[in-house]
């Protein structure tokens, strides 16, 4: 069982080391206070992006943080925000309008590859994103997996991490994520998340995997080896994990429940805790299992749109629309599912006090 990192070769698996067969028990810290990044939605109104309901979005998330003494970061141009769809002016856009709301306050944004070939990698893609996120610092940014990237050996997708790298002047995250998510994807291996941990513009990782605690592995990982690479749980469907062993969660699931997730990041912590915070993971994450689900395809991608029903449920945008151009619509009547699974969460605010949770009167 691998436990040296000299050890480790461009095909090891995980299941051969160590951190593979960690328990979440043994990382669990209830003194960190570590930040939300939230994956801020777009939300459209006849076509077009709703700019009032996006900034009335982001200081009601504000509002919550602050409420429970949460740091919070918004992630702009993620996945919750279209990336994929957007051209290079409403990309910026975006940011711009952000800027305007908190002139000073760093944002993360995601960084993908502009009109990238699926076969043929070439870092150059990244730099379209790169030169117009970096352009408004502060702020971090993401680097986003593409089809040609994520189809690279271990050895040479690291060297394309490389390659990307060199215009990065900002701190930098990189994303690994699963199939559920985008159909081509796969994690990292223990040996190229260890290569990517070394980089000094790398300062950590998001890792979205549904099937497999690949959040459990880097966190294990990267605390034994004591790398100076954080590790950001992307799980929409393990959230309490990231808040149990104090490590930070970057999620779009931190739109649709941010009150709630707040909270239980507050009453999880020693010095306030409150035992009821077990029944509010609960609440929470069985909410977030229906905004989440997979559907015939296997694919979480229509989570944007149950992100959608639900905001404008609460009070907080005035359309569910989602862009035009995104195929990942929810079929059937997906405000009344959204509205049965706000139930309980809705019902746990109730009897916690949990404020900003609950439909307008």
């Amino acid at each position: 069982m691998i436990q040296n990192f000299l050890d480790l070769k461009p095909d090891t698996q995980w299941i051969e080391t160590v951190w593979a067969h960690s328990r979440e028990e043994r990382l669990n810290d209830d003194h960190a206070n570590p930040r939300l990044c939230v994956a801020a939605l777009l939300p459209f109104k006849y076509g077009q992006p709703d700019w009032e309901s996006f900034e009335r979005m982001l200081v009601w998330m504000s509002k919550c943080a602050h409420q429970f003494g949460v740091e919070i970061t918004f992630v702009l141009n993620a996945d919750t925000g279209y990336v994929f769809n957007l051209s290079n002016e409403l990309y910026e856009e975006v940011i711009i309008r952000f800027r305007s709301l908190y002139p000073e306050a760093s944002f993360i944004a995601g960084v993908t590859a502009v009109g990238a070939s699926p076969t043929d990698f070439k870092a150059s893609c990244y730099h379209p994103h790169l030169e117009i996120a970096q352009a408004h610092e502060p702020c971090e940014v993401m680097i986003m997996t593409s089809q040609a990237l994520n189809a690279l050996a271990p050895e040479d997708r690291r060297d394309a991490y490389f390659e990307i790298a060199e215009k990065i002047e900002v701190p930098a995250l990189v994303h690994a994520l699963e199939p559920a998510f985008v159909p081509w994807a796969t994690p990292f291996e223990p040996w190229l998340l260890y290569e990517l941990a070394g980089h000094q513009k790398f300062v950590g990782g998001k890792i979205s995997t549904l099937d497999e605690p690949h959040f459990l592995y880097w966190a294990s990982m990267c605390r034994d080896l004591g790398l100076n690479f954080v590790p950001y749980s992307g799980d929409d469907f393990g959230i309490g994990s990231a808040i149990r062993m104090g490590l930070p969660l970057l999620i779009g699931a931190g739109v649709s429940a941010c009150p709630l997730i707040c909270a239980a990041k507050k009453y999880w912590r020693k010095d306030d805790f409150d035992s009821r915070v077990y029944k509010l993971f609960e609440a929470f994450q069985s909410l977030e299992d229906s905004v989440f689900r997979l559907d015939y395809k296997g694919s979480v991608a229509g989570y944007k749109h149950s992100t959608a029903e639900i905001l404008k449920m609460l009070g907080v945008i005035e359309s569910a629309e989602i862009h035009p151009n995104c195929p990942d619509l929810r079929e059937g009547d997906e405000q009344a599912r959204m509205r049965e699974a706000l139930i309980r969460p809705i019902r746990m605010a109730e009897r916690m006090n949990i404020p900003f949770y609950s439909f307008p009167s």
